[in-house]
């Protein structure tokens, strides 16, 4: 969580993808020509899936320069969502290798053809794997410290590319031993591998621009850092939304006593705010929420009311809460937080809370609001 720097985050994704470039090419060069000398499809296949992975990282490239651009008057919010927009074109482009994989392997079925035995084969087979394994953890490495969707994507590929070259060289090997070729059938085996890896990334992506929730590392993070300030009673309805892989902004309700001077609680808010943005990638809103902390009957019903909504489901939690007294009744209100895969219906919640509250006291008039939270 703590804050990035765009340039350095640009330097090192560059970095990883010019490493990409120089490997693939390699590995293309050396499979597109064995397998054309020894006509093994799946080989052919393989150094094919090499160029490609070579687009991938010229995109990878292209992709940390115009994400790193600062925000402008038509983008306010910054360029970094460009990573996920290039992180699809490599799936495509993943996705086009394996259908024309597909489609030379199953014309090999159709034709085969017989599987002359070279040392060649295996030597640059092997060579592949290895760097393969090899870039699938650099790739790994450095997505993990950069946080980049698009340097993921191709962690994944390489890993797919490990796989599908361990298949080609293992029908090679079963071709050369029974005399039956089954270079098509690795061919599409291969093929398989190849867009299994390219809808795997295409649904990361696409989760990533729906919006999905943050991780839960993430939630704790900011939680653990506001409710490090003194004077802070706790935190609720934080939400967290994503402009690129290290852009986020965030809302949330901060917990103060009522009996603190508005003033000095809204300064405290202010202190929260100004730390996120100048030691975080989070531009955090703080919404100042008093709760009375020295009224005996407020804080007792609010541990029983907590006492009831955590019987129901330990994962639940209540916040905002207050009574309001009247001649004749007593209004009680409050909000109930529940996960997105919560067994009972909202209604049911707040139903059963409901006629726990009434037995109490027949006076209560709850007031209650059910809520999804993350």
């Amino acid at each position: 969580m703590e804050k990035t720097n765009t340039q350095n985050r640009s330097l090192r994704g560059s970095i990883a993808g010019i490493v990409g470039i120089i490997v693939n090419i390699l590995l293309a060069a050396g499979k597109i020509v064995v397998g054309s000398i020894f006509g093994l499809v799946s080989v052919v296949a393989d150094g094919l899936n090499n160029l490609t992975d070579c687009a991938s990282s010229i995109v990878s490239i292209v992709s940390f320069k115009l994400s790193s651009k600062p925000a402008d008057k038509e983008h306010p919010y910054g360029h970094e969502r460009i990573e996920y927009i290039c992180s699809l074109s490599v799936a495509f482009l993943v996705l086009l290798v394996a259908f024309d994989t597909a489609r030379e392997a199953i014309a090999k079925i159709i034709t085969p053809e017989n599987t002359v035995f070279s040392y060649w084969i295996i030597a640059v087979l092997g060579a592949s794997i290895f760097a393969k394994l090899g870039l699938f953890l650099y790739y790994r490495a450095v997505a993990g410290k950069i946080n980049s969707s698009i340097l993921r994507a191709s962690a994944t590929d390489s890993l797919m590319d490990c796989v599908s070259t361990s298949v080609a060289l293992v029908s090679f090997i079963i071709s050369i031993l029974s005399g039956f070729s089954v270079d098509g059938y690795a061919g599409v085996l291969v093929a398989l591998f190849i867009a299994w890896s390219a809808i795997g990334i295409l649904r990361e992506i696409f989760s990533s621009l729906i919006g999905k929730a943050p991780d839960s590392e993430m939630l704790d993070d900011i939680r653990e850092r506001i409710i490090s300030y003194p004077g802070v009673l706790g935190v609720h309805d934080l939400s967290v939304y994503s402009y690129g892989p290290n852009k986020f902004f965030a809302s949330v309700h901060i917990e103060v006593s009522s009996s603190v001077d508005v003033l000095v609680s809204h300064e405290l808010v202010d202190e929260i705010e100004r730390d996120f943005f100048e030691n975080t990638n989070i531009v955090l809103t703080g919404h100042l929420d008093p709760i009375e902390t020295d009224n005996d009957l407020v804080n007792e019903l609010r541990m029983r009311v907590e006492q009831i909504v955590k019987g129901i489901d330990p994962a639940f939690s209540i916040h905002d809460f207050r009574m309001v007294t009247g001649e004749r009744r007593t209004n009680v209100l409050f909000d109930i937080a529940i996960p997105f895969d919560a067994t009972l219906s909202k209604e049911e919640i707040k139903g059963r809370v409901t006629a726990a509250l009434l037995e109490i006291d027949a006076r209560y008039c709850p007031i209650i609001t059910v809520e999804n939270a993350v």
